[in-house]
């Protein structure tokens, strides 16, 4: 396994509104370990959108890794298409601009703005096919998630590929939450 897609919710479908919810410091454990994990049995990339949600905390910590523990991991940032961003507010077009400054590639899957829906099943085809595993946050009790298109579209190319997806759904954000209490019981 050389390439990992780490995708899922969007900060808001969690209820994550700001910075200091402590919700992040558990999501930000989980994907230290993911990525710790993937690393240490031979992972090179890091491939993700730049969502924001999980896409972008799995960003800060492969740079985190990268800064700390494995200097030779890499990180790409492919956004679905040119524009992507451009309409949200402007603390979080800083934030999406500093993480594309930051990483090791970033570009757009179509070089163009958003025209349609069949660019964003490009968006996902391409990260299919330039990765070989993902991991998502997602739940399949939250229907109203973006992630159920990324899910449902990781699991029809896993019936004709050799790919595997980790998911992380509530059940199992709640045993990292546990994990991280014990490891941390003066938190």
């Amino acid at each position: 396994m050389n390439r990992i897609w780490i995708t899922g919710f969007r900060d808001y479908e969690l209820g994550i509104f700001n910075n200091k919810d402590p919700k992040i410091t558990v999501i930000n454990y989980a994907l230290n370990k993911i990525l710790t994990h993937a690393i240490n049995d031979g992972c090179k990339w890091l491939i993700t959108g730049g969502q924001l949600g999980i896409e972008q905390w799995a960003i800060e910590q492969a740079l985190q890794l990268k800064e700390t523990k494995f200097p030779e991991f890499k990180v790409a940032m492919m956004t679905p298409f040119i524009d992507f961003g451009e309409n949200w507010k402007e603390n979080k077009q800083l934030k999406l601009g500093d993480l594309k400054k930051r990483v090791d590639f970033s570009s757009a899957v179509y070089n163009d703005s958003y025209k349609n829906p069949q660019q964003l099943r490009g968006y996902q085809n391409f990260m299919l096919a330039h990765t070989e595993s993902s991991v998502i946050f997602y739940d399949t009790e939250a229907e109203n998630s973006r992630a159920k298109f990324d899910y449902n579209a990781m699991q029809f190319y896993a019936t004709n590929h050799d790919y595997p997806i980790k998911l992380i759904d509530f059940d199992r954000l709640q045993e990292y939450a546990d994990e991280f209490q014990l490891e941390n019981s003066d938190y």
